[in-house]
């Protein structure tokens, strides 16, 4: 038994006491940022999200996370059950796994759309999406042999000038993708609510489009869905998504970067190998 589990354990114990975790069965659930566990006994099904310091490196904090879905994650995520310093116990969502191209046909009929509609329309946390400090964090822990004299100044470009500013600030999920969406019936489910934070809906467009790798056409169905239900001003948003993409890009950089140096798995590196061409080439080459 791992010392995560004997923690583990005793905390259940302790803030769960009707939860009876004898012949429970206590697995690792694996995932991009690492692991939490899964707990699974008789009538008893729940998720175990650690904070660790690769995740606090990363940005993740349990107790962010806890409060979002507390605020905004009614009918859309997992409901919180136990949340502490070191860990957030959450309700273990069950439900049909979505592939790639369910997700692109959910988005085709809107129900996407009107998913992260339900979202915006949601309470905000009072916990604000800081990307600059995220950017500030990330940097501390790239390796400077990567470091060129290019994406130094990019990062002076981003540290010192503002984030676009809000057109409509919401819960953002900050992590949609096929992997993190569920099918219950016919509702959909979100998990892994790591990054979730308040922001401007927008940037959680721009960053949907750029993890998705959305097309052009895929991004105006998604839009001409979204507006129909959330904000109205189609012009606008689709400007502001704009705005938002190049810090989108740059956290996804970043973020590759970081956890690279977290796993020594390359694979980190050959999925971020764009972005790091397009930011480390001189800036008379970028595109304005």
């Amino acid at each position: 038994m791992s010392s995560s589990e004997v923690q583990l354990r005793q905390l259940l114990s302790h803030g769960l006491p009707a939860v009876n975790t004898a012949g429970c069965r206590f697995s690792q659930v694996q995932g991009l940022t690492g692991e939490s566990w899964r707990i699974e006994g008789d009538g008893i099904h729940l998720l175990a999200r650690q904070q660790t310091k690769d995740k606090y490196a990363l940005g993740v904090s349990r107790c962010r996370e806890g409060s979002v879905l507390k605020q905004a994650g009614q009918g859309i995520g997992p409901q919180v059950l136990l949340q502490t310093p070191g860990w957030l116990i959450l309700e273990w969502l069950a439900g049909d796994k979505v592939s790639d191209s369910v997700f692109l046909a959910f988005n085709e009929t809107g129900k996407l759309a009107a998913l992260i509609v339900q979202l915006h329309q949601q309470p905000l946390s009072g916990y604000r999406l800081n990307l600059q400090g995220q950017f500030a964090r990330y940097w501390q822990q790239l390796d400077r042999r990567r470091l060129t004299p290019t994406w130094l100044r990019w990062q002076q470009v981003f540290m010192q000038n503002r984030p676009p500013q809000p057109l409509m600030l919401a819960p953002l999920h900050m992590d949609i993708h096929s992997g993190n969406l569920l099918v219950q019936g016919q509702r959909l489910r979100l998990i892994d609510w790591e990054y979730a934070a308040d922001g401007d809906i927008a940037l959680e467009l721009a960053a949907l489009f750029r993890a998705n790798q959305f097309s052009p056409a895929a991004q105006q169905s998604f839009l001409r869905h979204y507006v129909r239900q959330g904000y109205a001003g189609l012009p606008q948003l689709l400007a502001q998504v704009q705005r938002w993409l190049p810090w989108v890009d740059y956290l996804m950089l970043m973020w590759f970067e970081v956890r690279w140096q977290q796993s020594g798995d390359r694979a980190f590196l050959r999925w971020g190998d764009a972005l790091y061409r397009r930011f480390c080439l001189p800036f008379h080459t970028q595109a304005t």
